[in-house]
């Protein structure tokens, strides 16, 4: 009984079970594209959360990571002709490797340095996506090929979406593992304090290096299946505003939070498309929205609401004993 309340054991049945109803409900094909995109939003905010919520290492240019893995699969599919998951293994591996390589310096830097050096590498990575034209065909984009497995072309968006199910699955899984692993306790410590973790004997650049390198590759995942799936890839969809969108996601489900990093990132895929209908006012409303979580839930939704459902049992044996 004890392991099904466990995050890992019967959190991961609650995802499963929700993943696999959602489908009853949706009328049309158009649901379950907004499901498949909040799915790879999750995916990407899953891989941040570790290094936010974790490791308390902010980067406001993970979205350059996602756009190297949708630009290498389109690359190296389109030009070269490589199988698709070639090339998502490759574009996963290379963004892991420019990660770390630029991790140990930009990470021995802190607060609004640290912002600003992840802000410089993502407007870097843009900047390359849009003058190499011949690659990636500038600010117009390019297209990417079908994703095949096997000889046969994945294709629907009923299909998509037990896909990208089936991704997320796996990557709370493994970021919950890693959460309760001595990784994960090794961050947690770098996040309360470097100096107490240093003193500990925990070496905090090689942990703050390789959760940059994790949070990187799943991003990168993420873009390479994104890229897949939409067909067509530009360098705006992966720009400044989508990092910020990114970093909003986790902020709002709750930081140190996996399952509130896939909740925010839901919520922010799919109020956009329920504002629509208010049309000049839609922005408006979104920010209000935004405004009023942070006021009355300072710690993102999942955080402050589990609090208050494990707070109400002691308040009500504090009322009895009374």
């Amino acid at each position: 009984m004890h392991r099904l309340n466990s995050p890992r054991t019967g959190g991961l049945m609650a995802l499963v079970a929700v993943i696999a109803v959602l489908p009853l409900f949706f009328p049309n094909n158009f649901y379950f594209d907004v499901a498949i995109l909040a799915g790879f939003n999750a995916i990407v905010c899953i891989g941040l959360n570790l290094l936010i919520g974790y490791a308390g290492q902010i980067s406001l240019g993970h979205a350059g990571f996602l756009g190297l893995g949708a630009y290498s699969s389109a690359v190296l599919t389109t030009h070269l002709g490589w199988p698709p998951f070639l090339a998502m293994a490759v574009g996963a591996v290379a963004t892991g490797l420019l990660a770390f390589l630029v991790a140990r310096p930009i990470l021995k830097l802190k607060g609004h340095y640290l912002a600003m050096a992840t802000l410089g590498l993502g407007i870097i990575i843009s900047i390359v996506m849009n003058q190499e034209e011949e690659l990636t065909g500038g600010p117009d984009g390019m297209t990417v090929p079908p994703l095949t497995a096997f000889g046969y072309e994945i294709y629907g968006e009923q299909i998509w979406y037990w896909v990208v199910g089936v991704l997320l699955v796996f990557c709370v899984w493994l970021a919950l593992n890693i959460i309760e692993s001595p990784v994960g306790r090794s961050l947690k410590a770098v996040h309360g304090s470097e100096v107490a973790a240093e003193v500990s004997g925990v070496d905090t650049g090689h942990y703050k290096a390789l959760v940059f390198v994790i949070s990187a590759v799943f991003a990168s995942l993420a873009g390479s299946l994104g890229a897949h799936y939409t067909g067509f890839v530009t360098p705006a969809d992966v720009g400044f505003f989508k990092s910020i969108e990114l970093v909003t996601m986790v902020v709002l489900g709750g930081m140190a939070s996996t399952y509130g990093a896939v909740i925010g990132a839901a919520i922010l895929t799919v109020l956009p498309q329920l504002l629509t209908q208010f049309e000049e006012y839609e922005h408006m409303i979104f920010g209000l929205i935004l405004m009023l979580v942070m006021i009355f839930m300072p710690k993102g939704l999942v955080p402050s609401l589990i609090g208050k459902i494990l707070n109400r049992p002691a308040a009500q044996q504090e009322d009895a004993a009374s």
